[in-house]
């Protein structure tokens, strides 16, 4: 496995371990906690995540090749439900894993096509994949952010990567079923 797609691999494994740990804070909160308005781009904790959802739902397709669905991408934009958001996610979550487990050095090269509506967009699928990568961990920190505001304790975000890290994540590794041998291949 060449060093690229290794990094592109623990990239999507820690971004499905982070959400899982950050929507698991989120759903000790009450409803008026997670939609109360607040100082962030999106004005609340839902609508922050709705919208790592849509971003999420809006990049797989592209990246995999298929036509841009809107009723997906609206469905995500007004999920009210936390618990279908969080399980929308983990999908969305396990799908970008796979989609990443399957590149080679020369499909990450190539150009793919994003369908932004009034225009079209051609990036390198590593590119795209870096961007997606960079968009949910900002998000999520605006996310961890708004939980400080909350009775909710934050949760680490950052504890998946290094294998020093494994005493932080062995929780979250069982729960979602991994191993430290699949997560430090």
């Amino acid at each position: 496995m060449s060093d690229l797609l290794r990094t592109f691999r623990k990239l999507a494994q820690a971004n499905r371990l982070a959400n899982a740990r950050l929507h698991r804070a989120c759903a000790t909160l009450d409803l008026t906690e997670v939609t109360a308005p607040r100082p962030a781009f999106f004005g609340s904790i839902q609508k922050t995540l709705n919208h790592v959802l849509m971003v999420d739902r809006f990049y797989l397709g592209a990246l995999m090749g298929r036509p841009l669905d809107r009723a997906a991408l609206d469905e995500a934009t007004f999920c009210p439900d936390l618990a279908t958001l969080a399980a929308w996610q983990a999908e969305c979550d396990l799908a970008l894993l796979a989609h990443v487990e399957d590149q080679s050095p020369g499909t990450l090269a190539q150009v793919i096509t994003i369908d932004r509506g009034a225009r079209v967009q051609h990036d390198r699928r590593d590119d795209v994949l870096s961007h997606l990568f960079q968009h949910q961990t900002h998000h999520r920190g605006q996310v961890h952010g708004m939980l400080s505001a909350t009775p909710t304790k934050p949760p680490q975000l950052d504890e998946f990567i290094v294998g020093d890290d494994h005493a932080a994540r062995a929780e979250d590794m069982a729960l979602l079923g991994w191993s430290e041998a699949g997560l430090m291949r």
